[in-house]
């Protein structure tokens, strides 16, 4: 059974990425991309402590949308600045913490 380095639980009862999930700040904005296409921005979380990838594919399904990750950020086609929120709340994310801006 392997031992979790930072809060030294066995890795199934490992809680790092909760407590990463609770005082990160996460940032919500829209910028308007080629053609006059909305994108949903979605940055401030931590690749080190929290899978980004995992996390990107959670918000597509929920969001019903395309998108990807790059540089430490998560990018979603058309105007989710609210689901997001929503989303990114039920999954573990304080909801004081998100700033849509």
């Amino acid at each position: 059974m392997e031992i979790c380095e930072i809060c030294g639980l066995p890795n199934e009862l490992c809680v790092c990425e909760e407590i990463a999930r609770e005082v990160q700040t996460v940032k919500v904005y829209t910028v308007r991309r080629r053609f006059g296409k909305l994108m949903t921005i979605v940055e401030g979380i931590d690749e080190h402590d929290i899978d980004i990838k995992e996390l990107t594919k959670e918000l597509k399904a929920r969001c019903a949308c395309g998108g990807t990750s790059k540089n430490s950020q998560i990018e979603l086609q058309g105007d989710h600045k609210r689901k997001v929120k929503e989303v990114l709340a039920s999954l573990g994310f304080s909801s004081d913490t998100i700033e849509i801006r």
